[in-house]
């Protein structure tokens, strides 16, 4: 998820499996614990020395850092398209961040969109729903948006009951009091200067009819949770009642309009100028497989910039810290004189699983590749690295 989860859960078996091979050995439960224990203690002491570079704590005057530090993170997952996707996530970030040094991982969305290539995503500040709108009105500007959680419709009594009618007027004036009410409601809603209204429940045809007659747009979002994306993106609360909003209940942003994407329709709620907290990526892919695999490496690097914005010390990639870590514990263990040592020696093998997966899953002999990035660091190369495309051990600049 772009928040070391991988790491931790490949080293912790990594662990178990010298512990296993540790009690093989003879070695109490007690003495391995006491091994790892001290092994860890000793981690945290050597991490802050493999520093090779610090953010500022407002991340926002960092972009091209942090596009540096995605790189990696989202080629992991998605190598080729990285150098798109990157840019693309720490935009959709920083989109989100202009009042804040800090962020959600709520705060950026991915709308997929089947049809073009990873070239066509773009990033919106804002909101995009996966449909149309209901009404004949498809595009607003200097929108001002009115969000109702309820439907929008005459309320239904809660008793059954029997109309009798014994002419024409009867029928004729069955509605009339019913479509007097809502054309007054809705007037109610034009009159506070709103333009656009969305809903979280159904809209009968008598309400669309005077939507249309007083120029509103309407759209539904039938998922609550989609409702409350829409509301953070443009700052408004839900309505559970229906009439006129207030200024602070009342939704703003530059513009509202539908678009046709790969033959589907979506509504663009476009916040550019206003403090919107909440960032779509647009993602567009020929296949809905590629489309899920881009949308987990954009997790992991929406994941990465926030854990940036917590803190923002930097180490050498590519293996390169994991290494030197496992080979500065070793020497560490050397020089513990009980039984502990086992543990810190092996705990140090343990670091070396970072190295190996890395060149397994670039297609190099593993043990080659790790045989001479242990040279490398041996040698004083604290900032050595695995090389992915040429299979060579290169240096940190």
């Amino acid at each position: 998820c772009g928040d070391a989860t991988n790491l931790v859960v490949s080293f912790a078996g990594e662990l178990l499996k010298y512990a296993e091979e540790l009690l093989r050995m003879g070695l109490h439960t007690s003495d391995i614990v006491f091994g790892y224990e001290q092994g860890f203690q000793k981690l945290i002491e050597l991490l802050p020395t493999l520093v090779v570079d610090t953010m500022s704590k407002d991340v926002r005057q960092e972009r091209e850092k942090l596009i540096d530090i995605l790189l990696p993170v989202v080629g992991a997952k998605q190598y080729g398209t990285h150098e798109i996707l990157a840019p693309l996530v720490v935009d959709a970030c920083l989109g989100t961040m202009r009042n804040s040094t800090s962020m959600s991982v709520e705060s950026v969305r991915v709308c997929k969109i089947l049809g073009g290539s990873v070239e066509h995503s773009h990033v919106i500040q804002g909101y995009v729903a996966q449909r149309g709108v209901e009404t004949t009105i498809t595009q607003v500007s200097n929108a001002k948006i009115t969000v109702f959680g309820c439907s929008i419709e005459a309320s239904s009594t809660e008793a059954k009951g029997t109309v009798l009618m014994k002419n024409a007027e009867d029928l004729k004036g069955y509605n009339v009091s019913e479509e007097r009410k809502m054309e007054e409601i809705i007037k109610s809603i034009a009159d506070t200067g709103c333009n656009v209204v969305v809903t979280g429940g159904s809209v009968s045809d008598m309400a669309m009819h005077f939507l249309d007659r007083y120029k509103l747009m309407c759209l539904k979002i039938g998922s609550k949770w989609e409702l409350r994306r829409c509301c953070t993106a443009i700052n408004a609360t839900a309505l559970v009642r229906l009439g006129p909003a207030t200024p602070d209940e009342m939704g703003y942003c530059d513009s509202v309009k539908t678009k046709e994407l790969g033959g589907k329709k979506v509504t663009i709620f476009d916040a550019q100028t206003n403090d919107s907290r909440l960032a779509t990526i647009v993602l567009r892919a020929s296949t809905s497989t590629v489309l899920q695999d881009l949308e987990r490496a954009i997790d992991d690097g929406v994941h990465a910039v926030r854990m940036a914005t917590i803190d923002g010390r930097l180490v050498a990639g590519a293996g390169a810290a994991e290494m030197e870590l496992a080979l500065q514990l070793k020497k560490y263990g050397d020089t513990c004189p009980g039984l502990e040592q086992y543990a810190i020696r092996h705990m140090s093998k343990a670091l070396e699983l970072v190295p190996q997966t890395l060149a397994h899953n670039a297609g190099l002999d593993a043990q080659k590749v790790t045989s001479a990035l242990t040279a490398a660091h041996a040698k004083g190369q604290a900032s050595a690295g695995i090389n992915v495309e040429d299979g060579g051990i290169q240096e940190e600049t």
